[in-house]
Order: structure tokens, then sequence, then C-alpha cells
């Protein structure tokens, strides 16, 4: 059996190792795809280190990936040979539930998700579902494409959730991948980006890209914020993120996991019709809508680019928050 690189998630040391598998075999209605790069998200980090429960044995995380189509599943019409595809978080839904029906899918019960529940990009091949499968332009780049499949996706629907008010004030605490590719679309928009991230690397990316207010983590805005996405997976943050906005905001959580939420004293969070959301996953709609509208505005992530071999060093880094931007495994570096 043909056998191909990859790294392997191992639970009990909270870490991935290097290993070889089986190059996978796609089902009928799915592609194999030969990975030309794979983003490094906080997600991966929460599935190695065990903060989401385990849902496949010695998985292979990684689930921002852009690659070539290499083969086609018996029932697959659309996709053809050679096509640059990406690969998302969301990987299937049924279908059938009264969430699916009403356009909503990323709510359905029975999803599943790429690195989680079946093997990702941290190989050199991975499978996805034709249906789920993102059709890139040719000619895209690989590398400064791959952030957009999660940190972009998410953060345009955090966004979209956060009810932003044409040319309001926005806020975003924590200022990595998601955060500062959504702070382009903000300022594209015509909103105002109040920045709160710990780091310098951050907070400079922040400046370069037209923040007008940058602090720590738990810095005051120095106006109002109409809306705030919390991207850092900090629940300490929720209650002066709540102070922070004006009466009628939105103060919106953008994780797929967050540390435990202090209390909240009601009349100075939630009071005055504040409100508070959650993010959960994205729609196959989002993604399509969320590339165009990237494609058009020319939004190109800020990368740090690692080799393959260097896939727990990434993970390391974006552990530690010593790498700004998005981190991305570029299969094309030597090593």
């Amino acid at each position: 059996m043909e056998s191909m690189r990859a790294w392997t998630t191992d639970l009990e040391h909270h870490r991935v190792e290097p290993g070889r598998k089986p190059v996978p075999t796609p089902a009928a209605d799915e592609v194999l795809v030969k990975v030309l790069a794979c983003g490094v998200c906080r997600t991966d980090l929460h599935v190695v280190d065990g903060e989401l429960a385990p849902h496949h044995p010695a998985v292979t995380p990684g689930h921002q990936v852009v690659g070539s189509v290499v083969r086609l599943g018996i029932d697959v019409g659309q996709l053809r040979l050679g096509d640059l595809v990406g690969i998302a978080w969301l990987r299937r839904t049924c279908g059938a539930c009264q969430w699916c029906q009403a356009g909503r899918e990323n709510l359905c019960p029975q999803s599943q998700y790429t690195g989680w529940d079946a093997d990702g990009g941290f190989a050199e091949y991975a499978t996805v579902p034709e249906s789920f499968a993102y059709l890139l332009a040719e000619g895209s780049d690989p590398v400064e494409t791959a952030p957009l499949l999660c940190a972009g996706i998410i953060g345009y629907r955090a966004l979209t959730r956060a009810a932003l008010p044409p040319g309001g004030r926005l806020g975003l605490y924590g200022f990595g991948s998601s955060a500062h590719i959504t702070a382009q679309l903000a300022l594209a928009a015509g909103a105002e980006v109040f920045a709160m991230t710990r780091g310098e690397q951050s907070q400079a990316l922040a400046r370069t890209l037209g923040a007008s207010f940058v602090g720590e983590a738990d810095a005051v805005p120095t106006e109002p914020l109409d809306s705030a996405i919390i991207f850092a997976p900090a629940g300490t943050l929720v209650p002066p993120a709540l102070r922070a906005t004006a009466r009628g905001g939105t103060v919106v959580l953008a994780g797929i996991h967050v540390s435990r939420i202090p209390a909240l004293d009601y009349d100075s969070t939630l009071f005055y019709e504040r409100d508070l959301r959650s993010v959960t996953s994205n729609t196959r709609t989002d993604g399509r809508d969320f590339l165009k509208i990237a494609h058009n505005l020319g939004i190109t992530p800020s990368v740090t680019a690692y080799p393959f071999g260097q896939v727990d060093s990434a993970l390391d880094d974006l552990r530690a928050g010593s790498a700004s931007g998005s981190l991305v495994i570029d299969m094309t570096l030597p090593g």
C-alpha cells in the first residue's frame, strides 16, 4: 500500500509526531488532494492539547488546506484532476436535519470536521467530499490562500454576527490569524478598528494594518465600541469587552473553545441591550461568499511559512504567541 508522510496527534503528551500513514483512498463522493500548503490554526492546538474531546484516534490535524486534485471518487461529477481546491474545517453534514434544511448547516448535530473527525492537511495527501471542497481560482497562491479557509471564513462569520453599523467602531480582542484578516475586511468597509492583544509583533501588525487604537489584551479602548469580537480563547476577556461596548452593542465569541467566563455583573455588562453571541463553525455559503470578497478586495494574510518537517515547531510558536499573523506549512520548502 502506498504510504505518505503525516503528522499524528499524541494526546497523552499533547503533541504531534511525524511518521507515515497509508495514502487515503477517496470515498465515492470524495477527491484525493495532494497538499501544497496547510494553515496552522488555534483549533489544531485545541485538538492536540485535548481541549476538544477526541473524535478520531491518532488523527492528523490541519484544516486550512490548499492542494491539487489527484484522484476522483466514482461519484464525483464536477471537480477534475488538476483542479486547485481548498479544504476547510467543516467536512460533512447530514443535509436532512432541521438546521441543514434551514441553511444553518453549521449547527448540524451530525457535522464532521477536517483534522478532528478525519485526517487533515498536516500530511502529503488528504481527502475531502466534493461538495465541501472549494474550487479556487487558477494561479492562486497556496500559502497566502490557506489561512483564508478557516481564519478568514470564521472571521467573516464573526463579523456578520457582530452587527457592526456602517462606519462603526470594532474591537478585536486577540490579533492573530483570524483577527488580522477580519480587520482588513472591516477597514475596507469603512469601520474603525481597535485592537487589544498581547505581544509586540501582533500589536505592530495591527498598527501596520491601520488600527486606530492598539493596546494590551485587557486595555480599555479610548472610545465606546459598537461591536467587539473576541478571538483569544480567554473567557476572562468577556466582561471587559462587554463593558467597553456601547449601549445596544454586540460582543461575539469567535473561538471553538474558550476558558471559563467569570460571573457577569448584569448592570455593567449586559444591561442596555448589549448582546453576547457565539460562532459555531461556518456554512459553505459563508466560505464561498468570503472567498469571493477576499479575492475582490485583495485580502492578503501576513504569513510566516514553515517546512513540512516543522509542523511541531509551528504549533509550539502558535501556543507561545511568538509569531504574528498567520502560520502556514509550505510543502515546497525544504526541511
